[in-house]
């Protein structure tokens, strides 16, 4: 059986985020001496791998990949997984097959702290995630020999129309280029065809909807009310299905406006922020619309469409959500957070353990103190200056990762170890 010991690296990719990312991390490995294969399970894969003799398409049912996949690793000796999130069904069986024959598994996510970072992790993230089960004082002792000035944080979302843009492309070729690959089933629910017209429909509204944004944001701004935010997140997204008590985002909504209706003081808004990706395939607005005058709250309760936080921040009472990343900038500004689900941050030091309705009364504030240690240790570990999907955002990605991937210790291990890279601090512009 081949183990993560042997003395050259053999890299076998997954899927990837959408765009030339993984291509790219894949010949630098390359370049460092280790061979590199692709799996691709559509046209979308194989459209952005470039490197036709490292290629090996999957056209089989998922029934037929856990024993496709064990074939793969003897056959070209494979050291080490990588793959883009861990829970879709094709991961989450290569990851666990990966597990029981000792191969390093490689996970790549969105940012912790997005937009300036990303996520780069050993065997699982977000609530399969290392930082789990650690304590902050735990974090704190690795932290004794380090004395990072840690950056501060931006609004600035970076390469969000890349983001979508490489998102539609990738579904246009799964749409239009896919015959070779009849089995495929997406991970999400809804048809490639409507996620395709959707990424098509948000590419093409950011401008209007930019604008529409900043109309909200100053008149919430200007209204003269203290408000509490909610931050929402994309139902289909991995970390509300697999790390949430939630069914749906309906659900959500439901819970928070029927406990700031029975616990906020009467002056007190509720601003209901969308993600910045948010489509429309959940009739978010509508729903809101039906539930505040169910509860009595109309006149209180505003929603307000993806884009920068921190205008809406730096005047919020307090904060909710699932366990959207962006709690990270609430926490930052010290400002009370309340989560529900699985989250990396949801330490008892800074969120908040009270029910909701007297959340919304009267919310007890973080320890700070706490906070900034924990933001600290994963700036010196799993969180990778750069970004997947501007070019500027993955050369700076790449300077970082590659050597990371290359060593025998998780970014963990390498902080306590005093082995980890001194990392480049990032120039913020907002």
């Amino acid at each position: 059986m081949n183990t993560a010991t042997a003395k050259k690296p053999v890299f076998l990719f997954l899927q990837g985020p959408h765009g030339p990312f993984f291509h790219r991390l894949g010949r630098m490995l390359q370049r460092a001496g280790a061979d590199v294969w692709r799996v691709g399970f559509n046209a979308g894969d194989r459209a952005f791998w470039f490197q036709p003799s490292t290629y090996i398409p999957f056209r089989g049912v998922l029934d037929d990949w856990d024993s496709t996949f064990h074939a793969l690793v003897s056959e070209k000796n494979v050291t080490d997984i990588v793959l883009y999130g861990d829970t879709r069904p094709v991961h989450a069986q290569a990851v666990a097959r990966a597990k029981k024959m000792g191969l390093r598994v490689h996970v790549f996510e969105e940012g912790y702290m997005r937009p300036f970072w990303v996520t780069y992790e050993r065997d699982g993230s977000n609530g399969n995630s290392r930082l789990m089960n650690t304590a902050v004082p735990e974090m704190q002792t690795a932290l004794e020999r380090s004395d990072l000035e840690a950056p501060m944080p931006t609004s600035h979302w970076g390469d969000m129309r890349e983001h979508v843009f490489y998102g539609a492309l990738y579904h246009w070729f799964v749409m239009f280029r896919n015959g070779g690959y009849r089995h495929f089933k997406t991970h999400r629910d809804l048809p490639v065809i409507k996620e395709f017209g959707l990424y098509v429909k948000r590419l093409l509204l950011m401008p209007v909807q930019g604008i529409e944004l900043r109309i909200a944001t100053w008149r919430i701004r200007n209204g003269g009310f203290p408000f509490h935010l909610a931050l929402l997140q994309l139902e289909h997204d991995s970390s509300f299905q697999m790390h949430s008590p939630f069914d749906t985002m309906t659900d959500f909504l439901e819970l928070v406006i029927r406990d700031f209706a029975k616990g906020a003081p009467k002056h007190h808004h509720l601003v209901f922020k969308a993600h910045p990706l948010e489509d429309g395939r959940v009739p978010v607005r509508k729903s809101l619309k039906e539930m505040a005058a169910r509860f009595g709250v109309s006149d209180r309760v505003h929603y307000v469409r993806g884009g920068k936080l921190a205008r809406l921040l730096d005047d919020a009472r307090t904060a909710v959500t699932v366990n959207s990343t962006a709690g990270q900038q609430v926490l930052w500004r010290g400002i009370p957070l309340k989560t529900f689900g699985s989250a990396v941050y949801s330490k008892p030091e800074f969120v908040s353990d009270q029910p909701l309705a007297q959340f919304f009364m009267a919310a007890e504030r973080p320890d700070n103190r706490a906070y900034k240690d924990y933001r600290r240790y994963l700036l010196e570990t799993s969180q990778v200056p750069g970004g997947f999907y501007s070019a500027r955002g993955r050369r700076q990605l790449l300077r970082h990762v590659v050597d990371m991937m290359l060593s025998g210790e998780d970014p963990y291990d390498a902080l306590v170890s005093g082995t980890a890279a001194p990392r480049q601090q990032l120039r913020v512009v907002n």
